[in-house]
């Protein structure tokens, strides 16, 4: 992956900033689930490409006003966004602070595969801790097991 503008400067940085953030929030698997069980999915990806577009563009320090008119919104559509009230702005803000994580650790290559693969991590953790106790009740089950046959001698 090219170099990923957090902080943009120019128009091509703040499109590619823009676009990243939308891709990466429309991936997160609560976004997916999200958005399939909405009947309102065309404002639902609306709303995350407006404060995508309001992020990239407070982060390229234009000031709200011209980013609402930029973007055809409210100024104060804009701020709701960029204030996190909104859900779209919180995913799109937690969204930046991963991508900002990501690019500290220099795990640039991989990041669309680390933000889609959250969900199968907490499964992957969730079968250890079965697996675990499963353990734990093979070896209560023998010890059990081991005590009847002492009782049948």
């Amino acid at each position: 992956m090219n170099e990923i503008p957090l902080n943009p400067v120019g128009r091509k940085d703040i499109h590619q900033l823009e676009s990243l953030l939308l891709t990466l929030t429309l991936f997160r698997p609560e976004v997916i689930d999200a958005i399939r069980s909405s009947s309102e999915r065309l404002t639902w990806v609306d709303s995350l490409a407006v404060a995508a577009g309001a992020l990239a563009r407070e982060k390229a320090k234009m000031g709200i006003k011209e980013i609402a008119e930029e973007l055809g919104r409210t100024e104060e559509t804009v701020r709701k966004h960029l204030k996190g009230e909104t859900k779209a702005g919180k995913l799109i803000s937690e969204s930046y602070e991963m991508l900002k994580k990501y690019v500290k650790e220099g795990k640039t290559e991989e990041i669309f595969f680390i933000l889609t693969s959250e969900k199968s991590k907490e499964g992957e953790e969730k079968i250890k801790q079965l697996e675990k106790e499963n353990e734990e009740l093979k070896a209560k089950l023998k010890k059990i097991k081991q005590e009847i046959e002492g009782l049948n001698l």
